[in-house]
């Protein structure tokens, strides 16, 4: 069973464990890793009183052409290394899924591991340039390049996936 929450909804100790979870799935995990997963909503599952999954969806706006996308982003996407295989990070998704009609687009940054999971559910892959507008103007991310995947919202997504994709600002990783 899934439980969905806000990141407001949760106690501190419950938040303390999703960190743990993030910092033992991610080996870069980090401060900023931590605050752009928070202040949105989150999709948790337990085995008893354990948490061994976790998802969440903020609101990110992306630039693409003369469009501002109102987008949902996916981050935070881990199953403890125990419970993988078993289904738990596609419930996980289908919740993320369900909550992208409140966007124009859903969207995230994929590891190479977690990558055949989305496009297995149908994420496209970003092909075209990824950007960050930045304090200083904007600013390639070619690093990014190839890891972006989009997903449609509450409309139809009938974006270029060759064209540029530029991404808010946020402190740590951009995508």
């Amino acid at each position: 069973m899934i439980r969905l929450a806000h990141t407001g909804q949760l106690p501190a100790a419950l938040l303390d464990s999703v960190r743990t979870l993030l910092e033992g799935a991610f080996k870069d995990f980090d401060l900023p890793g931590w605050e752009n997963t928070l202040g949105g909503m989150h999709a948790l599952t337990f085995d008893g009183d354990e948490l061994v999954g976790h998802a969440s969806l903020v609101q990110r706006r992306l630039l693409h052409g003369d469009r501002v996308l109102n987008t949902g982003y996916v981050e935070g996407v881990a199953v403890h290394p125990g419970h993988r295989r078993r289904g738990i990070a596609s419930a996980l998704m289908a919740e993320m899924e369900a909550l992208l009609g409140g966007y124009e687009a859903g969207a995230l940054s994929a590891s190479t591991a977690g990558a055949p999971l989305y496009a297995a559910r149908g994420w496209q892959l970003w092909r075209g340039p990824t950007f960050a507008l930045t304090p200083s103007g904007i600013q390639r991310t070619a690093d990014d390049d190839g890891a972006v995947y989009v997903f449609p919202g509450r409309a139809p997504l009938d974006l270029d996936l060759d064209g540029e994709l530029t991404a808010d600002w946020r402190a740590g990783d951009v995508w």
